[in-house]
Parts: structure tokens; sequence; C-alpha cells
């Protein structure tokens, strides 16, 4: 599961976590006509834009919505990383609070081929190759990298590098680009325990059935601060040695709605009002060492 820095409250972390493509073309943008040089514009206007309910902007995202992308479980509060972004990105499209709707979509039935019941998703879903070949992805409004989570005093909790890792019985959740890196960058000579949820892989490692988590560095923080007591972050380390991850918002294949999202985006990154947001809700990850 995806899908970063954390929030300090009263001395301590205020964190949560969660976790680290498809479809037909029902719902797709309109544009109207309008003379050269203001088309792009009035294609975005909400009054073009075909949703998936006239004149409410639908957004989905998993549940349980975890911190620090969610603050307890209520995505429509606008607190936390992603309901704060999603509700910026909302704002800048020209729709209200109240004019913002939210449904419950599973994480790895987001980017499942097929029609969707949602305008865009917001779940820390990674932007890959494989996921776009069923469904849209907006620009990336977060990059990412791993976290490694293990319980403090054992063996692998002291790692400072990825090769000492090689020998850890590793954890992940089935699906995420987690599982990915565990295989292509730290390459651990047993195969990784692969859960559906990450809850399961949460209870492997408090049952020291394995001897370490890879997930994404906010999810990281939010295991080690609320979830496992006496677990530490070992480190953490890109996904890759070529692009970074980064999530995106997910749309049905074919909506042209993408463009419009990518616009609010473009404003809320040079504005600098994104880079708030992630201030706020994710700047503690930097102080996890990193594995290289």
């Amino acid at each position: 599961m995806r899908r970063p820095s954390l929030l300090l409250a009263s001395g301590a972390l205020v964190l949560a976590a969660a976790a680290c493509a498809p479809a037909d073309d029902t719902s797709s943008t309109t544009s109207v006509a309008s003379p050269a040089g203001s088309a792009a514009a009035d294609a975005c206007a909400k009054e073009s834009l075909k949703l998936t309910t006239p004149g409410k902007l639908t957004i989905g995202t998993d549940k349980p919505a975890y911190e620090p992308w969610f603050k307890d479980d209520d995505p429509s509060s606008g607190q936390g990383f992603e309901s704060a972004v999603a509700y910026a990105v909302a704002g800048k499209m020209g729709f209200t609070r109240d004019e913002v709707a939210w449904a419950v979509v599973p994480f790895d039935s987001s980017f499942a081929p097929g029609p969707k019941k949602f305008d865009f998703d917001v779940n820390q879903i990674s932007i890959t190759p494989s996921r776009a070949k069923a469904v849209d992805f907006s620009q990336g409004y977060y990059t990412v990298k791993q976290g490694v989570v293990a319980l403090d005093g054992t063996k692998f909790a002291s790692a400072t590098s990825l090769a000492e890792l090689k020998d850890a019985k590793i954890g992940v959740q089935a699906g995420t680009t987690a599982l990915e890196a565990v295989r292509a960058v730290i390459q651990p000579t047993k195969d990784p325990s692969v859960f559906n949820q990450q809850v399961d892989a949460v209870n492997a490692l408090k049952n020291k059935q394995i001897d370490a988590i890879v997930v994404d560095l906010p999810t990281a923080f939010y295991v080690t601060a609320a979830q496992v007591e006496g677990s530490k972050i070992v480190g953490q380390f890109a996904a890759n040695s070529g692009e970074p991850e980064e999530f995106g918002m997910l749309f049905q294949k074919g909506n042209s709605l993408v463009s419009c999202v990518d616009k609010a985006l473009g404003e809320l990154k040079s504005s600098g009002e994104l880079a708030q947001i992630e201030s706020q809700w994710l700047t503690a990850a930097a102080g996890a060492p990193e594995l290289k």
C-alpha cells in the first residue's frame, strides 16, 4: 500500500497508516464551444464537466481511511494529507465542500478494469505503467519512499543497509509497490510473506511470525506510533533506481476530467499550497535513515 513525512503534535507523532487501473469511458468531461484561447478554461468550468453524479464531485477512497492520509477514518473532514489535497483540488475546480461526495472503493479494485462509480480516487495509489493500461492517472501529488519496520531490539532492527536485510523474513501487502520494491531492491533470500491486508502483515510482525514489514513511509510512522508497540523504523529506501514513485489520483480510462484535475494540481504546486499541506501532515518522515 502505497502509500512520506508526518506531523508532530504535543511532542508526539500524530500519524496513521494505510497502506503502498481500469475501464470504459462513461465518466468523461465535455467541453463547450468557445473562442480560441479560452477553450481549455471553458472545458474545465464546473458546468461543463460530465460527473458521476450531476452537481457533485464524487471522490473514492478505501475504508478504513487511515491517518496520516485521513483523520479519524473520515475522508469528509478535510483533515489528513489526502483529504486536504482532495478538497484543495475540488476548490480549485469550483466545488464547495458540500458539493463533494465520498464513495468507498477498496484499494485493489480501484485500478481493476471496468466502469467507475467515482470521478477520481485518492488512496495512496502509485502510478505504474501496468496500472495505466487500465486506468488514467493525474500528475503525481506525492513522491513516495518505502519504509522498513521491525521490532526494536531484534536482529534486523539495527540494519543500516539493504544488504543487512537480505536474510530477513519480510511481510508486505499484496498488490502494492512495496512488494515490488522488496523483490527488486532488497532482493531477500527468502520470498516475502504476502498478506491480503496491511493489518494482517502488522499482526504477523506483532506475533513475531516475520522479521520486518515494508510499507510506504507515512504508513511506517503510523505502524510504529499506533499499531505495533515496541517497533521502530529501520530506515527508508527508494522503490527503484529510475523514476521516483508517485501517488496519483485515479480515473476511469479515457476520462477527460484528468486535464482539469492536473490544472488544479498545477496551481496548488505553483502557489506552494500543496507543499504546505504536505508539511502539515507528512513532514516528520525525513527523519528516517536512508538505506542503501
